[in-house]
């Protein structure tokens, strides 16, 4: 992933060092497992690990290039590492790796990548849902307009729009989660996953050390439906931004103008033209949501390994494992630094709503029509000519509203009288069970 869409944190669990380094903890910890059931001698696992930690913790740039090198005559990653550890640990460095095979070593580390990545998201997802929770308590009761196929539906409130939005987000951060414990996954099971060289004891032991459940039937890899799978909830996870980040994209434009991004002072929205104030942290937010459903989609694709194993899969995850929670991770600290400071204009959702000359309130006339006698169909047919009729001649001088055209109909008028069509259209009715709602959403959140 490019620097620009790069948070520092997620970016250092993909480096090159922070590899190596769990490649050794890997190494060491079967070494230590398999000196204690006697395969190798205490004293070889002692040396690894007191000298190889300096070595691991200390890599540099110098040293990852000096593997690189040595992986340029090797053509293999994994013996390229294992030849720079030996030449800092000395003759003990025979010791390392014992019956294990390279995919014990780059899956596993793989696994400790994706759940520490993971981690991070979850916090990510905290903070939002933190921030949503207040911008919804802020506009509980904050009248605006509901809004189906884009056209004005029943009022509802911005809070209860947001509360949705945190529903969802709630949603996503148990798939991540459960997401996260798929993916914790151990194997050190040696060539086709039978363990002929090496002990399921060692298996167990570094699996817990690391956090990492066993893979019960790791073929040499573990099976990539693990992997499909979490790439799949971070798929979701970046539609759902994209869900809000257009919300807020419609809500900004300058016909609705109920909520925008926060315009910081000295922020320019176009080169040519000074008034401009864009919604470009959401139109990112849309972009940045493509990329991460793309990965999904050779995640997939990698379920479907020849055999016991092949590669297939290795150059897909080298691109899509780091730029997938790299770009989600930066997506979602914008998101909430979007709504944090989202600006909210009540007075123009107010406005909005009532620009259509009360039409809105059209389901509750039908049903106070039904209720006081009338057929539905016949009530529909009176409700929606005195609705087509305010809609078409909105802006006309002298035009009456939806009331007045109410009103005006003989049959409406035999049914109901003024009181209780303004009964049926109290703006509050719509607004009754606001609370029930948000106790549902919010109730130990």
């Amino acid at each position: 992933m490019v620097p620009r869409y790069t948070r520092p944190q997620m970016a250092a669990i993909w480096s090159p060092e922070e590899r190596y380094r769990i490649w050794f903890e890997i190494e060491a910890l079967a070494a230590e497992a398999m000196a204690g059931i006697g395969v190798i001698p205490a004293e070889a696992a002692r040396a690894i690990r007191e000298k190889g930690a300096p070595r691991a913790a200390a890599i540099s740039a110098a040293d990852v290039e000096r593997i690189d090198e040595i992986e340029r005559v090797t053509r293999h990653d994994v013996i390229a590492f294992l030849t720079w550890m030996g030449e800092g640990i000395g003759p003990e460095a025979r010791f390392m790796h014992q019956g294990m095979t390279s995919s014990d070593v780059l899956d596993t580390c793989l696994a400790v990548q994706l759940t520490r990545a993971a981690d991070l998201l979850i916090a990510d997802l905290d903070a939002l849902l933190a921030a949503l929770k207040a911008r919804a308590m802020e506009h509980k009761f904050t009248p605006t307009i509901g809004r189906s196929h884009g056209i004005h539906a029943e009022p509802t409130t911005f809070g209860l729009k947001l509360a949705g939005y945190y529903t969802e987000f709630t949603r996503n951060r148990a798939r991540l989660v459960a997401a996260r414990a798929e993916i914790a996954t151990c194997a050190i099971s040696g060539p086709v996953g039978t363990f002929a060289s090496t002990d399921p004891r060692v298996e167990e032991f570094v699996a817990a050390r690391l956090g990492l459940a066993v893979e019960p039937a790791s073929t040499q890899v573990i099976p990539r439906d693990r992997h499909a799978a979490f790439f799949a909830a971070l798929a979701v996870v970046a539609s759902g931004i994209e869900r809000l980040a257009t919300e807020v994209r419609h809500l900004q434009r300058s016909e609705v103008r109920e909520a925008e991004e926060f315009f910081h002072p000295g922020q320019k929205g176009s080169s040519s033209m000074p008034h401009k104030r864009n919604p470009v942290l959401s139109e990112n937010l849309s972009g940045l949501a493509r990329l991460v459903r793309g990965y999904a989609v050779p995640a997939l694709e990698n379920v479907a390994l020849w055999h016991e194993r092949d590669i297939s899969h290795s150059s897909v995850e080298r691109v899509i494992a780091p730029d997938a929670t790299i770009a989600l991770d930066f997506a979602l600290s914008r998101l909430t630094g979007m709504m944090e400071k989202l600006t909210i204009y009540p007075a123009r959702m107010q406005a909005n709503l009532e620009s259509l000359g009360g039409v809105v309130h059209s389901q509750k006339v039908l049903l106070a029509l039904t209720q006081a006698g009338m057929s539905r169909e016949d009530a529909y047919a009176a409700v929606q000519s005195a609705a087509m009729a305010t809609w078409t001649a909105l802006g006309t001088p002298g035009a009456r509203n939806f009331r007045e055209n109410l009103l005006a109909d003989p049959g409406v008028r035999a049914r109901m009288d003024a009181a209780a069509l303004d009964a049926a259209m109290d703006p509050q009715r719509d607004f009754l069970h606001v609370e029930t709602i948000f106790a549902r959403v919010f109730t130990g959140a």
